[in-house]
């Protein structure tokens, strides 16, 4: 899905702002034939959740709605008018001026809607109703129940099956779009290059509306030159003396596509795209042939206030503080980020894992990891109903993200139970479709959960690369660093044995830490045993050889739900949910800053 862009024939209308909002109570049947009858408001984009005092509200588990009038001016008329949400989470209904116009499931991808049966030139009505509820068909997973209140009337609950708090509402951008009927509907660039010669054959797809007209590509450096020109859907085009895209060197080309009808331009889309390879060979992580060493962060959309919603000004600050720290990566865990977080990625020359919001594939999420070491359940995987979701997922995630230079790894899934029988033919035909979908050919992984042992795992061969998540000396060995290491480098070694080819990288490890709690002891959640704890883990790290990148849990603290394991939420962050500095981070900077991107020597 392409990118809403303001061009000569495009017009994008913003719909942010502040919204009409009414929590759909228990028994409760709200008709959007009519205007809703609220004094409640909310900011668009953001989650609902903490822009309340109402605890009841911050908590609703079920349905709720925004509302707000809009403006379509004659002359837009004669074009193609359409709603686009950047997201809607979990799942959305819309209706302009009572009309039922789409409807959505899925939180965290874009979605647009054609409006012109139902919008009239001046004021109209946009109406939104959406459900956060969860359950084991949805991804993410939620634990749905059900109970009946004093009245009799069902109320809904769901419990969260992952470790970060369920914030809803419109989360990103809604904009008005006026396109002409013949348009840019989507466009495909696949470089193929050779590294030696600096040259590129890039194949662009172009997919239209209408069969009609002809289709002119022009490509662009960075210098706005004209570097080579395609006319039709779809073809190749050669370039030499190509400028590679690199991680934190970015570099960018523009493909101006225009679509002609009597030489005249009846629509035109530029698409940004970078040039750079990706490979997984012989036990190393190439981009541009060169092996790499990722350094960074999993990462949540989270902050006060806003909760999950878009906000371009800490999109800039997270990246500013991720490369002061000498990182150049992350993931999006646990789901597909803003549209204007994967732009400035591409622009800032910033590597992502993108990850599709596959998390809670597992038998009642608990902290006691120990214990789930013992879940043995044969039928999980059969009973699970996510496969619609996961494959819906897959296709939007990688349709809309398939373009981008920083992306360099598809994630299928986050922690899934793979160490109970039946995971291999879940995830079989999920890897086959994500391979399928992405015209670049990326690597695919899943996060590997810590009971996933390679003794114990199901998946591991489906993976490009082994990507852990591990929690030594913190939920297993807790405090005591000396047993953690030699746990850690066992497992690490025998993944090594397993798969002499294949990359290893921890994707998670982390320690929660109180900011400002001090230990001359080495207690655990002190900053003192954060910064302990990191150096364990890297000085095992550096011990094996195929191990290619360490990506520690978490950037910064962010909000759960609420638990007595808990406090103001999960406190792994080696920055403070407001973005002040903990000691790891100052150590973490020191040992990045010294470790090159890529022919890391150990």
């Amino acid at each position: 899905m392409l990118y809403p862009l303001m061009t000569a024939t495009r017009s994008v209308l913003s719909l942010n702002g502040i919204w009409s909002f009414k929590m759909q109570a228990a028994g409760e049947d709200l008709d959007a034939t009519t205007p809703l009858v609220t004094d409640d408001v909310m900011a668009v984009p953001a989650s609902f959740n903490d822009q309340t005092v109402n605890q009841d509200l911050r908590e609703h588990d079920g349905y709720f709605w925004y509302e707000r009038d809009f403006t379509v001016p004659t002359a837009l008329l004669t074009q193609r008018l359409s709603l686009r949400f950047g997201s809607a989470t979990h799942e959305a209904w819309v209706f302009v001026n009572g009309v039922a116009v789409g409807h959505h499931k899925g939180g965290f991808t874009p979605f647009e809607l054609p409006i012109n049966d139902a919008v009239q030139a001046g004021t109209n009505r946009l109406t939104v109703k959406l459900s956060n509820l969860l359950d084991h068909t949805t991804l993410p997973v939620g634990n749905y129940t059900e109970t009946q209140d004093a009245d009799g009337h069902t109320v809904a609950h769901v419990d969260e099956n992952f470790d970060f708090f369920n914030y809803a509402g419109l989360h990103r951008n809604v904009n008005l779009l006026a396109t002409p009927w013949n348009r840019v509907e989507d466009v495909t660039v696949t470089p193929t290059i050779d590294l030696a010669a600096r040259h590129a054959t890039v194949a662009i797809s172009v997919t239209t509306t209408k069969p009609a007209g002809q289709v002119r590509v022009t490509l662009l450096d960075e210098a706005g030159t004209v570097v080579g020109t395609l006319a039709g859907r779809q073809g190749t085009v050669d370039l030499d003396e190509i400028h590679l895209w690199k991680p934190l060197n970015a570099y960018l080309y523009q493909a101006q596509v225009e679509i002609l009808e009597d030489d005249q331009v009846v629509d035109s889309y530029t698409e940004p795209f970078g040039m750079r390879t990706v490979a997984v060979q012989a036990g190393q992580f190439l981009i541009n042939g060169e092996p790499f060493y990722f350094k960074g962060f999993g990462k949540h959309e989270d902050f006060y206030v806003i909760g999950r919603g878009t906000n371009e000004a800490l999109n800039v600050l997270d990246l500013n503080l991720l490369k002061r720290m000498g990182a150049n990566s992350f993931r999006t865990s646990h789901y597909p980020y803003s549209e204007e977080m994967m732009r400035l990625c591409d622009r800032e020359g910033i590597v992502v894992i993108d990850e599709v919001p596959a998390v809670g594939l597992m038998p009642n999420f608990s902290f006691d990891v120990s214990g789930a070491f013992n879940v043995t359940d044969p039928d999980f995987w059969a009973n699970l109903g996510t496969r619609e979701a996961h494959e819906q997922a897959l296709h939007e995630m990688i349709s809309r993200d398939k373009n981008h230079a920083s992306v360099v790894i598809w994630s299928i899934a986050n922690e899934p139970a793979t160490f109970l029988p039946g995971a291999h033919d879940y995830f079989e035909p999920l890897f086959d479709l994500a391979r399928k979908l992405d015209p670049q050919e990326r690597p695919c992984t899943y996060i590997n959960i810590m009971m996933s042992t390679p003794e114990r795992d199901n998946c591991s061969d489906l993976a490009d690369l082994l990507t852990l998540n591990r929690y030594y000396g913190w939920y297993l060995q807790t405090g005591d660093l000396k047993a953690a290491a030699a746990a850690q480098e066992k497992e690490l070694r025998t993944w090594q044995a397993k798969y002499p080819d294949k990359p290893i990288m921890f994707t998670e490890f982390g320690a929660d830490t109180v900011a400002g709690m001090h230990s001359a002891y080495n207690e655990p959640f002190s900053e003192e045993y954060q910064v302990a704890y990191y150096e364990m883990n890297t000085q095992i790290f550096d011990k094996i050889e195929n191990f290619v990148g360490e990506q520690l849990w978490n950037f910064a603290d962010f909000q759960t739900k609420f638990g007595i394991n808990r406090i103001q939420g999960n406190k792994k962050g080696i920055l403070t949910r407001s973005r002040e500095p903990k000691a790891a981070a100052v150590w973490l900077s020191k040992r990045w800053n010294q470790i090159p991107n890529f022919n890391y020597k150990k």
